[in-house]
């Protein structure tokens, strides 16, 4: 698999065009924010189901024992419903996403989703998660992929009971979009930790990416996910010449959101 964001070598020039590529990509996620979708019809597919961390979060959190929760002000000052858990001040990249799709709601996060719900699709991101199970653990409690991709399979069962046909949910499922978009905290909170967690002082940065990518290839298989064409992944596997970049992309990250 090929690294999402990858340099051969750290040089001021490679770093100012990875800056104005980050900006220019900034321009647009703003441009999207503060456009009013109308949407007619309807949804492109019968369903949505979205893994990751805070950058999709819907309010999984909110009730859970972390301080990595985003249910206060000034988080969704800016968002129709207000405070709701997302860790933005609008719309985060999984909703719009799903407008951009055709779904005239927001898809649910798991926390709260109804049975009449679940059958347009599920939110199971949870802010501080990671594909290692320990990653974001010194913040307090969040929700693994792992632990999303269990919550997914209940999800299913739901579905089978509640359209009573499993062959007709099998293939249901397969019309729907799967969005997953993890990895970063098993850097921020936990590679780039090394007085809390060791797998800093196991892994170089190379070795360290090589795990992800098999252990995250690794659970698809296990939940019989491997094979769906429209998962798409955002992960950030680094090397260690891209190491200072990756901190300085990373600051940057966080300022502009």
């Amino acid at each position: 698999m090929h690294s999402a964001f990858q340099i051969s070598r750290f040089r001021p020039t490679n770093m100012t065009c990875e800056l104005n590529l980050l900006f220019r990509i900034l321009r647009i996620v703003g441009l999207i924010q503060v456009t009013t979708f109308v949407v007619c019809g309807e949804p492109q597919v019968p369903c949505y189901f979205i893994f990751g961390d805070s950058l999709v979060d819907s309010g999984n959190n909110n009730a859970l024992p972390t301080i990595a929760k985003a249910n206060y002000q000034p988080y969704g000052i800016d968002f129709p419903q207000g405070v709701n858990g997302r860790f933005t001040n609008g719309r985060t990249m999984a909703d719009i996403i799903g407008q951009l799709l055709g779904f005239p709601k927001f898809i649910p996060p798991y926390a709260t989703a109804t049975d009449q719900e679940i059958s347009i699709g599920v939110n199971y991101g949870s802010g501080s998660a990671g594909i290692r199970e320990e990653t974001g653990s010194h913040l307090g409690d969040r929700i693994s992929l792992d632990r999303q991709l269990v919550n997914h399979e209940k999800t299913i069962s739901r579905l089978s009971a509640l359209q009573s046909n499993k062959t007709f949910t099998d293939e249901y499922l397969k019309k729907c979009i799967y969005l997953s978009n993890i990895g970063s905290n098993d850097y921020i909170n936990n590679y780039l930790l090394p007085s809390i967690y060791p797998t800093n002082k196991t892994y170089t940065l190379d070795q360290y990416a090589v795990v992800l990518e098999q252990q995250y290839s690794q659970q698809l298989k296990v939940h019989n996910l491997s094979h769906l064409v429209c998962f798409f992944l955002s992960m950030t596997f680094l090397h260690r010449e891209s190491y200072l970049l990756m901190v300085e992309y990373v600051t940057l990250k966080v300022f502009f959101f």
